[in-house]
């Protein structure tokens, strides 16, 4: 039974090596298509996820997801043809120890850039989402946030604010601010905001006359050293 275990591995193992070292053009471009389908996908839904719950482990997919976008490509088109040339024609010592581990040293260093992206985080990799909470009949509200990261007070108001009846700014789950008439203008103490791996978070709801969320924004604004 161990045996028969073993031998479908190995069989697996080969197959797998065979997709992976597949150099026509056609493997090329689907390989590449797959991993930038695969990674775009990972990272809008984690993303997604991070944005409602701040898991820490979402912004570990997220930065594999982002990384793959690129990784995938670079991988086929360059690394794998490098290491089969490198295979057949290698003189030094150097260059055919890089053909026999091009893989293992491909994924280490993919993942090691994997760790640094989720670390520390850059605007790149974050995605910002909108819920909309309106229902069929009603109107839309909308309205872009624009934010003044100040040194102590961050500053913020609703432009083109539309179908609009109040704001109600949050952080921590705590209420922060009630905005009630246009210009939708308020200011918030850096200490009041939550802070995050990502930096300090607030949300601002749009709601209707009767208290009903429409739409809510989430904003971060960088942590001041």
């Amino acid at each position: 039974m161990t045996s028969t275990v073993r031998r479908y591995a190995r069989q697996a193992w080969r197959d797998l090596l065979s997709v992976y070292y597949a150099n026509t053009p056609i493997w090329r471009w689907l390989k590449s298509g797959a991993l930038v389908f695969f990674g775009f996908g990972l990272w809008a839904a984690s993303a997604v996820v991070h944005s409602v719950t701040e898991w820490t482990v979402m912004l570990y997919l997220m930065a594999y997801g982002i990384l793959l976008i690129f990784w995938g490509p670079f991988t086929h088109f360059v690394v794998v043809p490098v290491t089969i040339r490198l295979r057949r024609n290698a003189t030094s010592q150097v260059g055919r120890i890089f053909s026999r581990n091009s893989g293992k040293i491909n994924l280490t260093v993919f993942f090691v850039c994997v760790f640094v992206l989720a670390t520390f985080v850059p605007g790149l990799m974050m995605l910002e989402f909108t819920t909309p909470f309106t229902g069929d009949g009603q109107p839309t509200a909308s309205g872009e946030l624009v934010c003044d990261p100040g040194e102590e007070v961050v500053t913020c108001e609703i432009v083109d604010a539309q179908n609009i009846d109040h704001v109600v700014v949050l952080s921590g789950g705590e209420t922060l601010k009630t905005v009630e008439a246009q210009p939708f203008e308020f200011e918030l103490q850096r200490e009041e905001l939550t802070e995050t791996r990502t930096g300090l978070r607030f949300e601002v709801e749009f709601r209707d006359s009767d208290g009903t969320t429409l739409q809510r924004l989430v904003e971060r604004v960088s942590i001041r050293n």
